[in-house]
Order: C-alpha cells, then structure tokens, then sequence
C-alpha cells in the first residue's frame, strides 16, 4: 500500500524532525501542525520519544546482529507514540518479518492505532485489545519476544510486563514504571506494628512518605527481581524532573548472570520492610534453583 505521505520541503520542517521521518505520521499523532511546526507541547513530547528511542536503538542493532525478524511488545500502548515513531525509524525498511504489537486495553485506541498503520503502510504493526497480564496468555503473540518495553504501565501493570518478559525470554526489557500503590498499601496496612521494631521505620512513618517510600521500593524490588533471573539491570532518568517526575528508567539485558545473591537480596528486602506478603508478586524464583547458578 501506498504511503499517505506529504511532501514537504526540509527547510520548512522544524529542525528535530529527522531526514526520511514520515511527516504524515507525526501530524496524525497531533505532533506536527499541517504546515509542519511544532508547539511547545509536541516538543516535549517528541523530545521524551526521542530520548527513550535512543536507548532502544542499541537493542535493536544488538538483535540485528543475532538474527533477522524483530519482534517488539509495547505494552499499554495508549496512543502508541513510541511504537509508531519506531516503526517509522527502523522497521519501515525492514524486509524480514520485524514486528512491533501494541498492546493496551482501550478498544477505541486499538482501532484508531490500526487504522492508521494500514493508512500509512506499515504493515508489521499490530495492535491488540488486551491487559498486559492477558496478553502473555494469547495466541496472537509469539512464544518468545526480543524486546518488551511499558511505559507508564501504571501500578502492577508494570510487573504484569515483566511477568510477561519473562515468560516470553525477552533479550530485553525498557520499563518506565508509573504510580506504585501496591508495596506502599501494605507499608501502610503492617505501619502499626512495625513502627516499633527499628528507627528505619521512620522512613515510611508519615503518609507521604508510605507514598514515597513505597514507590521507591517497589522498583528495587522489580530490579532485584529481575537480576534474579540472569538480567543485568541498569537505572537512569527517562528525562530532564523539569518534564515529570515519574521519571525512572528501567533496562534490563538478559545475559545469564548468576542469581543466588539477588535473590536472597530480595528475600531480605521484603522481610525487612514486613513484605513478606508481597514475596508472591516479586519473588518468582526459588531460592533452590539460584543457588544452583552461582
């Protein structure tokens, strides 16, 4: 099919829009005006994907050199800003079955994000009207995955993805987690009876802080969680605190590291904070079987 492209001269075009970047694309994403500028809003906007694809530019040459055919999950896809804008620098000219599926659980959006892949001939796009967790059980997606990025998944969804990641053998992981409640609903159900056993209670006394605290913890718990199964982890900032403050960049590189010291880093953490409820969702592996990788 053909490209519902506009030509446009490159002198008109704003400065951070990239040689061969599909100037339809991004003014269907609202990014571009129809003459070709960008407002504030969109330049923050496409500056955040700019900076989350340069970290996932590297996975994908990683893959290429492995094997052809990349596969992509976005999950809670929304809008599907990030899995376009891929498709768009990378995939487009691909020839060798690379796909990218989004996954997110609003119907409308699912058929909005179709409909324009197929308006704008992108053919190894996929969309899929799923939960994150529902998703690692459909047939519709390949028993295993190289790349599975959530951005913003909120709350357990981020850990649904990596539920999924893991069972899909995913190569990697880029996960941008967004409002933890969870460990910190359970810091506030047992503060009554830790508060008494040792001054780092003091951490997480005050309601704001039990927020904070939570937050903060519930991502060393995935981090550890995911070292305990071989990955190498590394945490940065997705963008400048001047643009959000759920900001936490979380890449996760599969490379069969040993796991028995994450693991019982993990076991230790949760029965520290008075966790140990929470061992179901974080800790996924028995201790037996990391000791067995030293």
């Amino acid at each position: 099919m053909k490209r519902a492209d506009t030509a446009k001269p490159a002198e008109a075009l704003a400065p951070e829009i990239r040689p061969g970047q599909s100037v339809a694309l991004l003014q269907e994403l609202h990014i571009l005006t129809r003459d070709g500028k960008l407002n504030q809003d969109s330049r923050r906007k496409l500056k955040q994907v700019y900076h989350l694809v340069q970290f996932i530019e590297p996975l994908i040459r990683e893959i290429q050199n492995d094997h052809p055919a990349i596969s992509l999950v976005d999950h809670g896809a929304g809008k599907s800003y990030l899995g376009f804008i891929l498709y768009d620098l990378f995939f487009k000219t691909l020839d060798d079955g690379s796909r990218i599926y989004g996954i997110e659980t609003r119907e409308e959006l699912v058929q909005k994000s179709a409909a324009l892949a197929q308006k704008l001939g992108f053919p190894g796009m996929s969309f899929l009207n799923l939960s994150v967790a529902d998703s690692t059980k459909s047939d519709k997606l390949p028993a295993q995955i190289d790349i599975v990025t959530a951005l913003h998944a909120c709350n357990t969804a981020t850990d649904d993805a990596i539920d999924f990641a893991l069972k899909k053998r995913a190569k990697f992981m880029v996960l941008v987690p967004c409002c933890q409640a969870e460990v910190a609903s359970v810091l506030k159900k047992n503060k009554g009876k830790d508060l008494g056993k040792s001054a780092l209670t003091e951490i997480w006394r005050h309601p704001l802080h039990t927020r904070e605290f939570g937050s903060q913890v519930t991502n060393v718990l995935r981090c550890l969680q995911l070292e305990a199964h071989g990955y190498q982890v590394n945490v940065t900032e997705l963008v400048g605190w001047e643009h959000s403050m759920k900001n936490e960049l979380i890449i996760a590189s599969y490379k069969n590291l040993p796991r028995k010291r994450p693991t019982e880093r993990l076991q230790e953490v949760l029965a520290t904070l008075g966790l140990e409820e929470m061992g179901e969702r974080f800790y996924t592996q028995q201790l037996e079987k990391a000791e067995a990788t030293t």
